[in-house]
Formats: structure tokens, C-alpha cells, sequence
């Protein structure tokens, strides 16, 4: 099992910058990609940042060149660095390990709300 666990989230004026970060624990072997994901209420589920274990990394077509994924050296951590948010991006934002098996864990959610 993986254990994932989300911050950084909050209240933030249009424009303004926030980053994420997720901490993993747990049995941690074989993670393929560390993603973030957003949902909004009313609609659905959407990638907005991957980055798998060779350090390659796909966004989300809304937030390309804004939105920034990376991980530490340990595979144990990945952050999403925000900028120049609009109100379109508030969502409660999700983190996702998967494994090469195909498992996919994801932690609780972290609240970001931008303000205009």
C-alpha cells in the first residue's frame, strides 16, 4: 500500500502562485508516474500534471506553461508549482502514484481556490 498525503493548498487572488506537495509512505517500489489531478464541482476529473520515473512530465492543456510537476531524488515526494492561477483552476486537487502493476493510489485532496 501507499500512503499519500497532500498540502499547500489554499486561498489565493488571481495571479498569485501556490505550490503542492504530496509525501508518500508506505511500501514505495515500482512507481511508474506521480501525477496531480483536479476536480471541480459539477465536472469531471482531469490530468493536470504527470511526471514518470525516467523524469519525463505531460500537463494538461489549460495549465501548460503555467503549472509546474516535479519530484525529489527519493521517489517519495512530488510538487506541483502553480503560477499565475485563475479562477477556473480552483478544484480540490488530488495526488496519484501508479505502478507499474497498473495500481493506482491517490490521497484525499487538497483545496485550492482562486479568487478574481
Amino acid at each position: 500500500q501507499v500512503h499519500l498525503v497532500e498540502s499547500g493548498g489554499g486561498l489565493v487572488q488571481a495571479g498569485g502562485s501556490l505550490r503542492l506537495s504530496c509525501v508518500a509512505s508506505g511500501i514505495i517500489v515500482s512507481i511508474n508516474t506521480m501525477g496531480w489531478y483536479r476536480q471541480a464541482p459539477g465536472k469531471q476529473r482531469e490530468l493536470v500534471a504527470v511526471i514518470n520515473s525516467g523524469g519525463t512530465t505531460n500537463y494538461g492543456d489549460s495549465v501548460k506553461d503555467r503549472f509546474t510537476i516535479s519530484s525529489d531524488n527519493t521517489g517519495t515526494t512530488v510538487y506541483l508549482q502553480m503560477n499565475s492561477l485563475k479562477p477556473e483552476d480552483t478544484a480540490v486537487y488530488y495526488c496519484q502514484f501508479r505502478r507499474l502493476t497498473g495500481e493506482d493510489y491517490r490521497g484525499q485532496g487538497t483545496q485550492v481556490t482562486v479568487s478574481s
